[in-house]
């Protein structure tokens, strides 16, 4: 299974909810409600976030929010999944919304699951919002602070000033400055490292102490999994670099350390290009 964002989509989507639902679908008059459990007990992972909402023009339904790091052909067979589970456990209308955030490819990413057996169809639509076709205004103008954080992989996002204008409102509210190391770790994709590191004014002592870092790092440690460290390794390396970052991984599988192990994800993180990260192996 493809893995998910690094990122507590129900932290970031809690910080201004009705501005997030209205975004995700376009409605004006739609306001959030409850945050509900997605976890269903049919299958082995739960939805990222659910949440009830009310509209005027449809009344009340659910906004079914999937965040993914980046696309996955799967994807048209599990949102058909998670809207019907979720529309039998709270018996009601599902609306639910794809949002990949890293681009792999230009080929056309699905908006529906469609199956025909025997003349029996099943037909699912469920909206698609990929991240580097967002205009990075939207983020400043409506306003979306749950988007800070993808700030500089937004379109036109990716320049300088821009990232230093989303570090300095991320830095600004106490709700979002844990986020500052997730708007680096995506300045990396845009930016050489040196120059994410002179924005952030901070060295690699504060991105391993950031709670999100440590998430990544400490996983393998927690759970006594050499591994785990492997797939986040392998996760980032093909995010970041694609075939090429992956065939790194014969190499990195051979090391049984986990300190050095987790010394190369450290680098692999800030790496901007693949040389980098073959002269640390």
């Amino acid at each position: 299974m493809v893995k998910r964002a690094d990122v507590s989509t129900k932290k970031l989507i809690s910080l201004a909810p009705d501005n997030w639902v209205k975004w995700v679908t376009q409605l004006p008059d739609i306001t959030a409600g409850e945050i509900l459990n997605s976890e269903f007990q049919w299958i082995s992972r739960e939805s990222d976030v659910l949440i009830r909402v009310d509209s005027q023009q449809y009344g009340e339904f659910l906004v079914l929010n999937e965040l993914q790091l980046r696309p996955s052909s799967q994807m048209p067979r599990w949102m058909r999944a998670y809207a019907a589970l979720a529309e039998e456990k709270y018996h009601l209308p599902t609306y639910p919304v794809l949002i990949n955030i890293l681009k792999i490819s230009d080929e056309q990413i699905p908006s529906r699951f469609t199956s025909n057996i025997a003349g029996l169809q099943a037909h699912q639509d469920y909206r698609v919002i990929n991240l580097w076709e967002v205009d990075v205004n939207i983020v400043f103008n409506q306003p979306l602070p749950s988007l800070l954080p993808f700030v500089p992989i937004l379109q036109g996002g990716e320049n300088k000033s821009t990232i230093r204008a989303a570090l300095q409102m991320l830095r600004a509210d106490k709700q979002l400055n844990q986020l500052e190391t997730v708007l680096a770790f995506f300045a990396t994709f845009v930016l050489e490292s040196t120059l994410v590191q002179e924005i952030m004014r901070w060295d690699m002592a504060v991105l391993r102490e950031s709670p999100w870092y440590q998430e990544i790092e400490q996983r393998g440690v927690e759970r006594g999994r050499r591994e785990e460290i492997l797939s986040n390794i392998a996760t980032i390396l093909e995010v970041k670099f694609g075939t090429e970052g992956l065939e790194l991984m014969l190499q990195i599988n051979q090391v049984s350390d986990l300190e050095r192990l987790q010394a190369i994800l450290r680098s692999i993180v800030v790496a901007s290009t693949i040389t980098e990260v073959r002269d640390v192996l």
